[in-house]
């Protein structure tokens, strides 16, 4: 019964999400408001508000810092939480095959 209700729960999931695709704008499209509000902001303005002669790097570092800085956030706990596991994994091998902890 449960794998049916997981089936059933994916297909309406993929449904959902098909769906909702035909309200996004067209990839590559000119007249998307991102290419006609926020892009020439950014090209513009970039320089003069951030002092970045680049302005991809005036938008992930400053624009829009705070979300970078989650980002690699959960990037390094879950590198470090893979760590964890690898290293207590390797300390119950060791102690099932009789070694000592290092």
């Amino acid at each position: 019964m449960s794998r049916i209700l997981a089936s059933v729960a994916i297909v309406l999931m993929c449904l959902l999400l098909f769906s909702t695709t035909n309200g996004l704008p067209v990839l590559f499209d000119a007249n998307s408001p991102a290419s006609t509000h926020v892009t020439p902001r950014y090209i513009e303005k970039s320089h003069e508000e951030t002092g970045s002669p680049n302005f991809v790097t005036a938008v992930l570092a400053d624009y829009r810092g705070y979300d970078t800085l989650g980002e690699t956030t959960v990037i390094f706990t879950a590198g470090l939480a893979t760590a964890a596991l690898l290293m207590a994994s390797k300390k119950k091998s060791n102690r099932m095959k009789g070694g000592k902890d290092k």
